[in-house]
């Protein structure tokens, strides 16, 4: 069987893969103040991803080694990923 260097991943990175849960408030509470956030946003981080994500940005071919898991947040992950 032909090995095909062409696919090889150039870099690989292990790290950590999250999903940051973000709401935009006007003010920063202090302590014990309640205050009302606006839209929740979803968005794709951890510092494994980032670098792999920025990798692949600057062209090379990427192995992103991590753990996911299989619910929502982890496919919305694994997405996030595919498409960078």
């Amino acid at each position: 069987m032909a090995h095909n260097r062409a696919l090889e991943p150039e870099v690989a990175v292990v790290g950590s893969a999250n999903l940051d849960l973000v709401v935009e408030v006007e003010t920063i509470p202090v302590a014990g103040e309640t205050v009302l956030g606006g839209d929740l946003r979803l968005i794709p981080g951890g510092k494994g991803a980032n670098q792999a994500v920025a990798a692949a940005r600057l062209g090379r071919r990427v192995a992103m080694i991590g753990r996911g898991g299989d619910d929502d947040a982890g496919r919305t992950l694994r997405s996030a990923m595919d498409s960078a």
